[in-house]
């Protein structure tokens, strides 16, 4: 889109972007091992995201995320992605507890266009990113793994998780509600012939079976403790589910991307870090493994992982679709102006 002077702009709603390939589990983490690895090389600049919460940053009843991005290469497109959740929202019927739009954007003129519903994409590559971290932290052997959370992102990780370690052969699904574990087990009986998939409200027991385990929740109090780590495993986590003695057991830790990542107080690894428990060459991050860096060197090692997101991805699989759309006569074409009023 370099240098485009055409002021019309393509609206992608949901229904659009299925069509186009949004939930191709296997091509949304192509994208996100391509995007980590432009972040890797320096072709992606994506400046830590801007929380306002609402009524203030802590105790948020909503909350509101700007993520701009530019990445070069060959995709060389500027986004943005205006996050948003609400705890309203649960109780709504009809209304998802998340709700995200993301605008793709001309770097060189700054002429937007594309605007795209981006909630699904969020759950996409949340589980995505968190695939990609599984795929290079967890045993070769992993045959079980036990996915925390039975909501949108407990959807999707079921998803990612079959995709990105095709060694497992059981995966629990755990939520606290357990009619919801129980019909995303029965939604994905049959999608992964030979993974079994049990809904369970256990999750600890769960997890003390499990070679992988995954937090995928809500939760702004940490409840994987140390009791919950061994040797011969992996702790992915996308949300606070797991203790800061977690982190600081862990023979590998990894982020999603630390310049962002540390900005965030409240996770885990950055209070080990912040009170001089870690240092910073003790972290690696999602970059380094796609670009080769050691992670696992063995399958006795215990390997913690934890993500935020990263708004790059967003743009990168919004950026996809797109081209996917257009080449399919897919959304709804609109226009900033016939005539700007002043240039």
């Amino acid at each position: 889109m370099l240098g485009t002077i055409n002021p019309e702009i393509l609206f992608l709603q949901q229904e659009d972007q299925i069509k186009a390939g949004l939930l191709d589990m296997k091509m949304i983490l192509e994208i996100t091992e391509e995007t980590y690895k432009l972040l890797g090389e320096g072709k992606i600049q994506n400046p830590p995201k801007t929380h306002l919460g609402i009524p203030d940053p802590e105790n948020w009843n909503s909350f509101f995320n700007t993520m701009p991005c530019h990445i070069a290469g060959s995709y060389n497109i500027a986004g943005v992605k205006w996050a948003a959740e609400s705890k309203k929202n649960a109780g709504i019927p009809g209304i998802p507890y998340g709700i995200d739009i993301s605008i793709l954007s001309d770097p060189e003129t700054v002429l937007p266009f594309c605007i795209l519903d981006g909630t699904i994409i969020t759950a996409m590559r949340t589980s995505a990113v968190a695939g990609v971290q599984a795929k290079y932290c967890a045993p070769s052997d992993t045959k079980t793994a036990t996915l925390i959370g039975a909501g949108v992102i407990g959807e999707t990780m079921v998803m990612s998780i079959c995709e990105a370690i095709p060694t497992v052969k059981t995966i629990y699904i755990c939520d606290l509600d357990l009619p919801k574990a129980e019909k995303i087990a029965a939604e994905y009986k049959d999608k992964y012939p030979g993974v079994e998939i049990i809904p369970t409200a256990d999750s600890k027991a769960a997890a003390a079976k499990s070679e992988l385990i995954m937090g995928e929740t809500t939760a702004r109090t940490p409840f994987i403790d140390k009791d919950w780590v061994k040797p011969h495993s992996a702790i992915v986590c996308v949300s606070n589910e797991a203790t800061k003695d977690v982190a600081l057991m862990a023979d590998v830790k990894v982020v999603d991307y630390w310049k962002q990542m540390v900005t965030f107080k409240n996770k885990a690894i950055v209070k080990a870090f912040d009170a001089g428990e870690l240092t910073r060459d003790q972290i690696l991050e999602t970059s380094d493994l796609v670009l080769g860096k050691p992670c696992r060197t063995s399958d006795d090692q215990f390997i913690y992982a934890c993500s935020l997101g990263l708004g790059a991805l967003d743009i990168t699989v919004a950026y996809k679709l797109y081209q996917n759309a257009m080449k399919m006569g897919l959304g709804t074409k609109i226009k900033m102006w016939d005539k700007p009023l002043w240039e």
